[in-house]
């Protein structure tokens, strides 16, 4: 494989890490973004055992690794370990992205709330600014696109979860970078969205949370963070209630993963052909 990069330039070592990681598309996404960019390095899959993630990236950092990409279960002891944090991924609490600095120490960002902005804005044409916004759930998923989302200036957001409190509170955290507030599905305001998010995971275990059957505006689009080969019952939901785009998180995968290579190669990827190839295999 390290031929088809060797475009005579060093090859520099890049991993996602997980437990669990065989499921992981990011080795496909960042192998097509470096084809694309002439980019030369090498990007694997690394199974962390519980407990042993510390000692995993120390090893990968030894070994002259340049940077990483961390996903379940591990995101919020990877914010614990870097040194440095940028402000998106201060205030999500989670790092999905570290970078190797040269001098030894390590670097987090989360890119995830922008590869959902970007799926969003530039790939579908949704525009956020001044609209209204229902963010359904309040995990971790909810809280690392809360800045990247409210930095649109929306008009309002919204966050439903089963336990009201929870989005209370995660509301309540994001106060200062606007107009956000909280509860459970009964507390759903009672208007018109023009963007209606599943961070949940319900989708997975092929459940939908109660919604309201008056919650989407004449030109509403629904957008589902989880991803599957058929659509999601969120996303059944929304086509039945009309909603003008119905999408799935595919393009938020890619759209992630194009910042976090963008961090580490200063170069950015075209995401629209990888994102193609990608739904052609799923």
């Amino acid at each position: 494989m390290k031929d088809i990069f060797d475009f005579g330039k060093k090859i520099d070592d890049y991993a996602v890490m997980g437990n669990p990681i065989s499921h992981s598309k990011s080795p496909s996404i960042h192998t097509l973004f470096a084809e694309q960019t002439q980019q030369s390095i090498l990007y694997t899959a690394i199974h962390v055992d519980l407990g042993g993630f510390k000692q995993a990236v120390g090893n990968f950092a030894a070994a002259g690794g340049k940077g990483l990409n961390i996903t379940v279960p591990f995101k919020q002891e990877a914010w614990d370990l870097v040194a440095e944090r940028s402000e998106r991924a201060e205030r999500a609490g989670a790092v999905n992205t570290i970078k190797m600095m040269d001098d030894g120490t390590l670097f987090g960002d989360n890119t995830d709330g922008v590869g959902l902005v970007n799926d969003l804005t530039v790939n579908h044409s949704i525009e956020l600014k001044n609209k209204n916004i229902l963010l359904m759930g309040a995990g971790g998923a909810a809280r690392g696109v809360l800045i990247p989302l409210l930095k649109q200036n929306l008009s309002s957001l919204f966050i439903a979860n089963r336990t009201p409190d929870r989005a209370k509170d995660l509301a309540s955290d994001f106060s200062d970078a606007g107009n956000i507030s909280g509860g459970g599905y009964e507390h759903i305001p009672d208007e018109k969205f023009d963007v209606v998010i599943n961070a949940t995971a319900a989708s997975l275990q092929g459940d939908l949370p109660p919604l309201p059957d008056t919650l989407l505006n004449d030109n509403a689009s629904c957008y589902d963070m989880m991803y599957a080969a058929k659509p999601t019952p969120f996303m059944l939901w929304a086509t039945e209630h009309n909603a003008a785009k119905v999408l799935d998180g595919l393009g938020m995968l890619v759209e992630q993963a194009a910042e976090s290579f963008y961090i580490w190669r200063n170069v950015k990827p075209e995401t629209k052909v990888v994102i193609s190839r990608l739904r052609e295999i799923l």
